[in-house]
């Protein structure tokens, strides 16, 4: 095996002026992490991209610095680890797997907190688009869009809006970390080798 040199992000192409929301220090830990993992592993094979924030400002209390906050977090980061690791696996020539979380309000939007569906549509066109400028170097870009999920961001939601999500779930109940964790893993694996541009539902068929 043909061990790739441990940089992901070469001196002078990082891309420290994309967002005034990331300190400089974020650039430097990023390039030392996949290095990190390229120095033990002797490659990388999988990028799961599952950083994410919400809110729920209504759009005329909305600041532009929320704004920035969620849409650096939810598709900057994504967009710059994405980058990082597509330069080592097509470095490597032996493909990859690129799993990113969505949600399904990127799909059906949300009646408040804009940014958060705003951010997860974008998710899912760079999602789309990377997996057909990436083919050709058979490198799969999928993601999983879940539905109402028991996480920290859900368990911080008033019950009065969590419960009649759940009423409207068909499969009658919320979603648990592992049916999520099992998608990305059926993605990142040869299990879904013939699967690329996929935006996976995973929310127990609710629909607003």
């Amino acid at each position: 095996m043909q061990k790739t040199s441990p940089r992901a992000l070469p001196s002078g192409r990082v891309n420290d002026r994309v967002s005034s929301y990331w300190p400089p220090s974020f650039f430097s830990a990023l390039a030392a992490a996949f290095a990190s993992v390229v120095d033990r592993f002797g490659r990388l094979d999988v990028l799961c991209n599952n950083a994410g924030v919400s809110s729920r400002t209504p759009l005329v209390d909305y600041t532009l610095e929320e704004f920035n906050k969620v849409m650096s977090i939810n598709v900057t980061a994504v967009f710059v680890c994405t980058q990082a690791a597509a330069r080592i696996m097509i470095e490597q020539g032996e493909g990859g797997a690129i799993v990113n979380t969505s949600s399904m309000v990127g799909k059906y939007g949300q009646p408040s907190g804009f940014a958060y569906p705003t951010s997860k549509f974008a998710v899912n066109g760079l999602t789309l688009s990377l997996a057909r400028e990436l083919a050709k170097h058979k490198i799969r870009v999928n993601a999983v869009a879940p539905g109402v999920t028991r996480t920290d961001m859900v368990d911080a939601l008033p019950d009065s809006v969590i419960k009649p999500l759940i009423e409207s779930i068909p499969l009658g109940r919320m979603g648990e970390p592992e049916d999520i964790a099992c998608a990305c893993l059926y993605l990142a694996s040869d299990m879904s080798s013939y699967v690329s541009g996929a935006v996976l539902p995973v929310d127990g068929l609710s629909r607003p």
